[in-house]
């Protein structure tokens, strides 16, 4: 026994002299305490008196090193538990930028080039286009803006979009607050959305660059010359004043006319995909009725373009009224009433053909053209809003 004490102590001094000792860190220091019971306890598993006392000492240290450890990992995470929007899960990430604003997501897309890419996702975009704008943007307005970001004749925007940096561009059409133009940040030098990305288009139309074709009810600021009428028009939104700047195709020799100041509820989308200079070729004549509501193109003369004019269909001259001995129906003449204007002006009534209608009129009482129907009670319901509190002349 004594030999083999002297045996260990003269290896043990040997490494103590031939090892450098350097501190340890707070986890190896008690992993290698816990090493040295082990060695210990299997040198001296011979002494049957000092079992108890290793057995002790060796649940202690094990005590301590469990301590330790739990310890470290607290700290370990705490000192990790900030966490980036990036780390959501993707559910929960979109269900956040869907209820952002259109601002909100723009403020987000600066943030990163990952975040940057989520933000522009054309399921936002689309959202927020349809509750803003899909009331006003009809297919002729689509087709503008394709044929808008195919022409490199009139790219300025997107131009000082590139070259400002988008956020700062942006800055003219929203509060600084939500679009940030530090020129120190790093989205500054990325490049702006997609040109033909839905959220270029709703940039567009907010920043209002982008003139789109839609109809005006009672254009020019309610002239008495268009009541209850519908013109085409090219429109300007305007975000400051959250109204719109119309120009109305040019009369003949006449300059085009502009009108500010047109609001939300005098716009729509054109309701046929037709060119102002073209005659409507009518589908509804062999149906109309007393009683029935429609519209009917008009203009000047020949050299300007047409509007939209609500009227009502009458009754022959020989009939009475009397819905159960009315034949108007099956006359091939049919009276349109125009009822804002007084009794005996001369635009109060007008005939046309039934089974041969085309363009008629005259210099001086102008020209009528293609009639449509109106089956919309929505539409019914907005001519009514927009009747004149005096009758015309």
């Amino acid at each position: 026994m004594l030999f083999l004490l002297i045996a260990c102590f003269t290896f043990i001094t040997f490494l103590c002299k031939s090892l450098s000792l350097k501190p340890l860190p707070l986890w190896s220091s008690s992993e290698v305490r816990l090493l040295s019971i082990w060695f210990w306890n299997d040198l001296l598993i011979l002494n049957p008196f000092k079992k108890g006392f290793l057995e002790s000492l060796m649940s202690s240290n094990v005590m301590t090193l469990r301590r330790k450890s739990f310890s470290y990992r607290v700290e370990n995470v705490e000192t990790n538990s900030e966490m980036s929007v990036l780390d959501l899960p993707e559910l929960v990430l979109e269900c956040i930028l869907e209820r952002l604003p259109p601002e909100g997501l723009y403020s987000m897309a600066s943030v990163c080039s990952s975040l940057r890419e989520k933000c522009a996702s054309k399921y936002l975009w689309e959202k927020h286009m349809k509750e803003k704008w899909g009331r006003v943007l009809g297919p002729a307005a689509h087709r503008e803006w394709l044929w808008h970001i195919s022409s490199r004749n009139d790219s300025s925007f997107f131009n000082q979009a590139k070259k400002r940096g988008l956020m700062t561009y942006l800055s003219q059409f929203w509060p600084i607050s939500l679009v940030r133009s530090n020129p120190s940040t790093s989205f500054k030098k990325k490049d702006p959305p997609a040109i033909d990305s839905i959220m270029s288009m709703y940039l567009a139309l907010e920043s209002g660059k982008f003139w789109f074709p839609a109809q005006v009810y009672n254009r020019e600021n309610g002239h008495v010359g268009f009541m209850l009428s519908c013109y085409d028009a090219e429109l300007s939104y305007s975000r400051r004043t959250d109204t719109f700047q119309a120009r109305y195709p040019p009369h003949g020799r006449r300059a085009m006319a502009i009108e500010t100041g047109v609001t939300w509820d005098r716009l729509r989308v054109p309701p046929l995909d037709t060119s102002p200079h073209d005659l409507y070729i009518s589908d509804c004549l062999t149906e109309l009725c007393p009683g029935d509501r429609i519209e009917i193109q008009w203009r000047r003369n020949k050299e300007f373009p047409y509007g939209w004019w609500y009227g009502v269909v009458g009754h022959l001259e020989t009939c009475d009224g009397n819905e159960y001995y009315c034949r108007c129906h099956e006359s091939d003449t049919v009276v349109l009433e125009f009822k804002q204007y007084t009794h005996g002006s001369r635009w109060r009534t007008t005939h046309i053909d039934r089974k041969d209608h085309r363009e008629e009129g005259n210099e001086a009482d102008g020209f009528y053209g293609g009639i449509r129907k109106l089956h919309s009670n929505e539409e019914i319901s907005m001519w009514r809003r927009l009747w004149p509190s005096d009758v015309l002349e």
